[in-house]
């Protein structure tokens, strides 16, 4: 039983240089959310996503309203 709801802090990327992304294996369907550098391509991994509901929680969490990109 809780009183009080949770805060959910919205946190910042670099939107001048990183863009959301979901790394998926084409092998075992595996998902994972994170930001891709747009100059060096790297991608920094943030969070698995088990279900639509993990990626509406990352979407939440950087503040992102558009689709995300998926890259195999």
């Amino acid at each position: 039983m809780g009183l009080f709801k949770k805060k959910s802090v919205v946190q910042s990327y670099d939107k001048e240089n990183k863009k959301p992304v979901i790394k998926a294996s084409i092998c075992n369907g595996e998902q994972v959310a994170g930001f891709k550098d747009i100059h060096t391509g790297k991608i920094e991994e943030i969070m698995l996503i088990k279900s639509p509901a993990d990626l509406e929680k990352f979407k939440a969490m950087y503040g992102i309203d558009e689709e995300i990109a998926k890259e195999y």
